[in-house]
């Protein structure tokens, strides 16, 4: 009749989308300045003037059908040269056009690129605390998600548990960084530490493990952090690249996948990428949207009201006592509940219109995470409520 674990999911809506539906609906109810949802990873400032500009220019200067035509199922051999001599530019990887390959975005990247290399019972690790879809990507593809667990203070990887997770079935692990939702970025010497393992690992089990970069918060770090580029790093890697948070364009649905061209088998992985997004319908992502992307390819959002967002969550709660991890990118707080149960502290902060997203299905327990891409007013709003949260607990 119909697919039990397609109903599954659609059945059930992920945890932050369920308190993002809610809270549409408390807003209809008791007004929109009321409400103060942290839940989606939604950008609230602006793409950059070059994007309007590029669009416009684009509407108003091109012939239409070749606009709005298909595009080659890879995308557009013009615009996969643009972002090709832009990692080039940019991290000195010699990057040629035929390895990248276009997409409706970052689940787009990663669900073809699951598809691309996983045959049915291979291993995938995922580091705690993770996006939570990793999982249903990784099973979708027949894979079997295997958490590694972080270093409990600073949610670093715990470099001895990834260690330990290897087996003869590790296929790819994922590596997100700026982590959503934490907000960490990992250091060069713990990318290094995870690179060096998986060249020892591969070397004694007889075969490739996959590094897979999943990259929609890379533009988006504080001060003067630095984001590893995993190609520099370890040969058999693929970066999963997305627009979304870079240019503000979570709702275009435009990225890529770059194979990195020292890669065992460069080109076969790449046929393989291929393969997979016309196995799942994703061949020729938007037209309009390559084109904006290949104008737009060093452009950077401005990130300066998330930065102002963050100190004012972050030390606003620090005062009230909560436990917070600082974040050095993405626009996320981790924040430990006080009483080590995330949907404890989740219902008591809905109590005051405060919507925050318990973090167990993240793969850590006692932990939830508030989206800081929101105006200023909703932080500094949402203060007072948080106060008497803090009350509750006897925090202050």
């Amino acid at each position: 009749m119909y697919n039990k674990r397609s109903f599954a999911l659609g059945s059930k809506r992920s945890v932050i989308r369920e308190i993002f539906e809610y809270s549409k609906a408390r807003k209809a109810e008791i007004g929109e300045n009321k409400v103060f949802d942290f839940s989606l990873g939604n950008p609230s400032v602006s793409p950059p003037k070059e994007v309007t500009e590029a669009i416009i220019d684009l509407v108003e200067n091109t012939e239409p059908t070749a606009l709005h035509g298909y595009t080659s199922a890879q995308g557009d051999a013009g615009v996969r040269q643009k972002i090709a001599d832009s990692i080039k530019r940019r991290f000195g990887v010699d990057m040629p056009a035929s390895l990248i390959y276009m997409t409706c975005g970052a689940a787009a990247s990663l669900t073809i690129t699951l598809k691309a290399l996983f045959d049915k019972g291979d291993e995938c690790i995922i580091f705690a605390p993770f996006f939570t879809e990793y999982t249903v990507f990784i099973e979708n593809a027949e894979g079997v998600p295997v958490i590694s667990m972080p270093e409990p203070e600073t949610f670093q990887i715990d470099i001895s548990d990834f260690e330990s997770r290897i087996t003869e079935r590790t296929k790819a692990v994922i590596i997100n960084s700026p982590n959503n939702p934490s907000g960490v970025v990992y250091t060069e010497a713990t990318v290094k530490r995870v690179c060096q393992i998986l060249e020892k690992k591969s070397r004694e089990i007889g075969h490739a493990i996959y590094l897979i970069a999943d990259e929609p918060y890379r533009e988006l770090v504080y001060g003067n952090v630095f984001v590893p580029y995993i190609m520099n790093y370890y040969k058999n890697s693929i970066v999963c690249y997305s627009y979304s948070k870079a240019l503000s364009l979570p709702g275009e649905r435009i990225g890529y996948i770059a194979v990195s061209p020292q890669a065992e088998c460069a080109d076969e992985v790449y046929l393989a990428v291929c393969g997979a997004g016309r196995s799942l319908g994703y061949v020729c992502a938007p037209s309009l949207f390559q084109q904006v992307a290949a104008r737009c390819v060093d452009t950077r959002v401005n990130i300066s009201a998330y930065a102002e967002n963050r100190d004012l969550i972050y030390n606003g709660l620090k005062r009230l006592g909560f436990e917070c991890v600082k974040p050095d990118g993405a626009f996320y707080l981790f924040v430990k509940s006080p009483d080590g149960d995330a949907f404890s502290f989740y219902e008591r902060a809905k109590k005051h219109e405060l919507l925050i997203v318990p973090c167990d299905d993240f793969g850590v327990t006692g932990y939830v995470r508030i989206a800081y891409c929101v105006s200023k007013e909703t932080i500094t709003g949402s203060l007072a409520g948080f106060e008497k949260v803090a009350k509750e607990y006897g925090l202050i």
